[in-house]
């Protein structure tokens, strides 16, 4: 709103002309969304607790968990909120991009509403069948517009762009919209079992959505893409205030969500902010990067596999203590915030080495 309300004066009010630049509404998009995050968390967290709206601790859990049983879940509400909110005041709404994400913010967030729902109100959420089902809709039309819609994309929206290699573009042609399905899906689902402790999910997401928010500024920026010999892509610049929107709100949640947590984000938060990372790699033709930046997410999604594909080969066996990972190492003796923090320094250390990958080719 901010774009086409001040940028158009600009010709008669110079001062205005900080308004077309990416860099400026994108720091300015992240501190709204922090500030909103920090105002409202308390009347969230409040309003929460007065509607009932508890997280309820698995039995067979790290015992230490039961005290957070009754905790307000559903916080990711503030984070989509917040985020959406300072993306409209900010953002050029004339991009396609940016609206392609509110669309998967929404449509993941509404899969997630209902399964957090449907826990508290019958103790039992949406059906895993159910659930992928919707996940996969979604995903599918975004997959369907990014390969045969976007007019930014067209002549090279089949190809898959490869981390360390410059010139080994394969076209997988249709295949590449099942490729999309199964980014966007994934991330989704493997962000949702990363948010099992007190900041543990929020953190590698702020992490992996800076590392992807200089990413798709690089994308849309045709200097900074043809130095870099990376696929220019017109308008992801402008992915950047949303990217950098989603940072700030996820700093404000991390506010009330870190250890002890205030609140938890629940499937309305995890699901969705795991959705708009994948769709973002695939906007910025960095799929196969996120399997670097968002690692800590396929670590724990592969731990989960691994156990319980060890489980029925061993006919009762355990592989971990626990899956997923995290819980693993709370069997192990470790204390709840040194898997926290360790996990987020691993996170950092996997964004870092993403990076480097733009000159190591």
């Amino acid at each position: 709103m901010f774009y086409h309300l001040f940028y158009p004066l600009s010709s008669d009010y110079s001062i205005f002309n900080v308004f077309r630049y990416i860099t400026f509404r994108s720091a300015y998009a992240g501190i709204t969304a922090l500030v909103l995050c920090l105002v409202f968390g308390p009347m969230v967290i409040r309003a929460l607790q007065k509607l009932e709206v508890g997280e309820t601790i698995r039995t067979d859990g790290p015992q230490s968990h039961i005290s957070k049983s009754g905790t307000p879940t559903m916080g990711g509400l503030l984070v989509i909120f917040t985020f959406l909110l300072a993306t409209l005041l900010w953002a050029n709404l004339t991009n396609t991009y940016v609206w392609l994400l509110i669309f998967v913010a929404v449509g993941f967030g509404l899969i997630g509403f209902v399964d957090d729902f449907l826990k508290l109100r019958k103790g039992k959420g949406l059906t895993a069948r159910s659930k992928l089902f919707w996940q996969i809709l979604v995903a599918t039309m975004v997959g369907l517009f990014c390969t045969y819609f976007d007019p930014h994309r067209m002549g090279f929206a089949t190809n898959l762009y490869v981390p360390f290699f410059k010139d080994f573009t394969p076209d997988l042609g249709g295949w590449y919209v099942v490729l999309i399905v199964i980014v966007i899906v994934g991330t989704s689902n493997a962000v949702n079992l990363t948010d099992g402790l007190d900041g543990l999910a929020i953190g590698p997401i702020i992490i992996a959505t800076l590392t992807y928010t200089a990413l798709v500024y690089i994308t849309g920026h045709f200097k900074f893409a043809g130095y870099l010999n990376i696929q220019y892509v017109g308008g992801a610049g402008e992915i950047a205030v949303l990217t950098s929107a989603i940072v700030g709100a996820s700093l404000g949640f991390l506010w009330f969500n870190a250890y002890p947590a205030q609140m938890f984000m629940g499937d309305v938060g995890s699901l969705s902010l795991g959705a708009i990372l994948g769709t973002v790699a695939v906007i910025a033709k960095q799929e196969l990067l996120l399997i670097l930046v968002g690692g800590i997410f396929v670590i724990e999604a592969l731990s989960v596999i691994i156990q319980v594909a060890y489980f029925k080969y061993t006919g009762g066996k355990r592989f971990f203590k626990m899956a997923p990972l995290h819980h693993h190492f709370e069997h192990l003796g470790w204390e709840e915030p040194k898997v926290i923090v360790r996990f987020w320094i691993i996170a950092v250390v996997l964004a870092m080495l993403s990076l480097s990958t733009l000159k190591l080719r």
